[in-house]
């Protein structure tokens, strides 16, 4: 898992802003002290005036004050993310995407989502290089579900390991297209914390943490897949 330091962008806007009202600080009470140093005993500088400068002083040190206190706050907003980025370690996750990944211990695993009841549904996949491996055609019921692919493919071979799409086509009983979305699943093994959104290592996939849509433990029963003989 690689970790990195704090967000190096927002850590350094904020340090360089402290350490320029910092110098304008310390600049403003060395005029204000040599001032009170070379004053005239005879004119001495108007009390208005002196409380004038002291009223800024305070102003400048409270802003220096408000600066440390955002970016502790800051700092703690930050580690929180990534202790909760971390806690997705070990969860399946859904995202957007068409994408799932065949292995020698896991199967395919991708979810999805009918506006309707297809009467007629085709559920194609296909391989890295765009090839279909795999064809099936059956009803499908509306809502949410999940299909899971063992490999095996059309022909009765079993498939590679490797990274295969899904595509779900639709038609409702009077013929007409059923729109019906994919979504990718699967289990999180890292987190990269090196860009600006954590990335969650999903199998060979980077996945960006705002990308996710669902997370749970690894327990769940896959819907099964329409039945052939269905169709």
């Amino acid at each position: 898992m690689a970790v990195s330091g704090v967000s190096g962008t927002s850590t350094s806007q904020m340090a360089s802003s402290r350490s320029t009202i910092a110098d304008n600080f310390d600049t403003f009470l060395s005029i204000l002290t040599t001032q009170l140093k070379n004053q005239n005993p005879l004119d001495p500088l108007d009390t208005n005036q002196f409380t004038q400068q002291l009223v800024q002083f305070t102003g400048v040190e409270q802003q220096l004050k408000t600066n440390e206190f955002l970016e502790t706050l800051m700092l703690s907003g930050q580690n929180t993310a990534k202790s909760d980025a971390v806690s997705y370690i070990g969860k399946e996750v859904t995202s957007s995407g068409k994408t799932g990944e065949l292995t020698g211990t896991n199967a395919a695993f991708w979810a999805y989502s009918a506006d309707a009841k297809a009467a007629n549904a085709t559920i194609t996949i296909k391989d890295s290089k765009g090839q279909i491996v795999y064809n099936q055609t059956g009803p499908l019921e509306a809502g949410p579900g999940t299909f899971r692919w063992d490999g095996k493919g059309s022909d009765g071979n079993m498939k590679p390991n490797g990274v295969y799409t899904i595509d779900i086509q639709g038609k409702d009983s009077n013929g007409q297209t059923v729109k019906i979305s994919t979504a990718s699943i699967g289990i999180v093994t890292a987190v990269d914390f090196t860009g600006d959104v954590p990335l969650l290592t999903v199998g060979t996939r980077r996945v960006a943490i705002t990308d996710v849509t669902d997370v749970r433990i690894p327990d769940v029963t896959a819907k099964p897949a329409p039945d052939e003989d269905d169709a």
